[in-house]
Parts: C-alpha cells; structure tokens; sequence
C-alpha cells in the first residue's frame, strides 16, 4: 500500500477519486429519487460521440465530451418534459446514436489511439492535475447549487406536480440537474470509464435508500460508501493490474449487495 502512495500517477487517482465519490454520492440520490438512471446512462454513452469527434478534429477531449454530454442532457430534459410518453424511446436514440458517431470516428481517424479504451473502461494513468483541479470547482459549484435549491430538489423529487403548482419551475431545475449528471460524467470518465459510470451512480444511493430516510442522509451516505468503493477499486486494480472502473464496479456491486442481505438480516 505505501508502495501504491508514492506513485504520482496513483496519488492523482486517488485524490480524483475522493473528489468523483463527492460528486457521485450528491448527485446519485437526486438521479435516482427523480427516476433518472436511464436517462443518466444515454448521458454518459452519448458523450463517447463528443470524444470520437475531438479525436477526430484534433481538438480537447474533455470539450468535446462536455459539449456532446451537455447537449444530450438538454434533448433528454426537453423531451422527458414535452413528450413524457416518448422518452424512453429518445433516450435510447440518443444512447445509440452517441455510441454509433464516437465509434465511426475514432475508426476514421488515422492510427489507432489506445487511450480511447480508458474513456470507456477508465485508467489510473489517465487522471492528470487538471482532472483533479476541475473536479474540486466543480464539486464545489455542485455542493452550492444543491444546497441552494435543496428543498426545490426535494419537491421536484417526490410531488413535482404540486412543486410546479407552489410555483417551483420544475423544468428548469430538471435540466439543471441532468446538467450536473453531464458534467459528472464527463469528469469522472477518465477514472471510472463511461460504460461503468452509471453503475456507480446508481448502486451507492440503492444501499443508501434502504438505510436512511432523508434525501440529505442518502446523500451523506452515498458519499461516504462511494469513497470506499473509488478507494478500494483503485487499490484492487494497482495491485493486480486490472481497468480502474471495473475493478470499482466490482467492489460496488459486492458492497451494495453485502449492505443489502445485511439490512435484510436485521430485519428478521
């Protein structure tokens, strides 16, 4: 383990994913309490299009991907507000679609580039200063707006009918929060990988669910699980060598489902 601590690369890793646990466990109780899992995965896949095209022009990666998940989140927002009856339909267009265009232009992009595997699988030596330095603003930025709109968020989360009627604009607080699940991904795609993602958002706030009873406690919960997974899975995959998202999925999913048969071992 002291081995593991004085690698840069790993130091990085590690502070990346204390910051990523920050984000995952804010905004992974919001996503799920508002029933956004899918839509949150055609975010995430959707991005791998914005990462296929700054490869293939040349330009910034995490623009690219900022750009294309952005956009995903406001056709999702729009679409889940305007044609609620349709929306598991374009969700999974803009999943495909995504997918299909970063696919066709990495193909077409001269060479083949490696590094295009750690966007969707994650790696430890991926996660640079800047990663770190954005994703301590922007947990910053996202602490801020939750704390803010904290009892918007939970109106919006259990009676968004009668949250539009008390004069809460539900739409717009929708896309400000898939907004924030865009900019998660984007940031966090280096280490965790954009197909592994949506299980870490997921799988920490279904353990939470089942022990707190407050958005606020899912949310400290979410956190504090979500460092021990992020910490565990990165240590998992120094030692023997293995993709630094799936090592942490893995973890998770072993975690979520210890955290469950013990709830349930309570109870009887």
């Amino acid at each position: 383990m002291l081995e593991a601590l004085q690698m840069p690369f790993f130091q990085h890793a590690l502070a990346a994913g204390f910051l990523i646990a920050i984000a995952i466990g804010l905004i992974g109780p919001l996503t799920m309490a508002n029933r956004m899992t899918f839509m949150s995965g055609g975010i995430a896949h959707a991005t791998y299009g914005g990462v296929g095209a700054a490869i293939f022009f040349g330009t910034s990666v995490l623009t690219g991907a900022m750009v294309a998940a952005l956009l995903a989140a406001a056709v999702i927002s729009f679409v889940a507000y305007r044609y609620a009856h349709r929306a598991d339909t374009v969700i999974g267009i803009v999943w495909a679609v995504g997918m299909a265009i970063g696919v066709i232009l990495s193909d077409m992009t001269p060479g083949y580039n490696v590094d295009l595997m750690s966007f969707l699988f994650g790696s430890i030596l991926a996660v640079g200063l800047e990663d770190i330095q954005m994703m301590a603003l922007f947990d910053l930025t996202a602490l801020g707006l939750v704390w803010y709109f904290y009892y918007d968020f939970i109106a919006l989360s259990f009676d968004p009918v009668f949250a539009r009627l008390q004069g809460v604009k539900t739409e717009l607080l929708h896309l400000l929060l898939l907004g924030l699940v865009a900019v998660t991904v984007v940031l966090a795609m280096r280490l965790v990988g954009l197909i592994m993602l949506i299980a870490l958002l997921t799988m920490p706030s279904f353990s939470a669910e089942r022990y707190v009873r407050s958005l606020g406690g899912m949310v400290i919960f979410s956190i504090i699980v979500s460092i021990i997974y992020i910490v565990t899975g990165l240590f998992l995959a120094y030692w023997y060598d293995l993709s630094a998202g799936a090592s942490i999925v893995i973890v998770a999913a072993f975690g979520t489902i210890s955290l469950f048969l013990i709830k349930k071992y309570r109870k009887r």
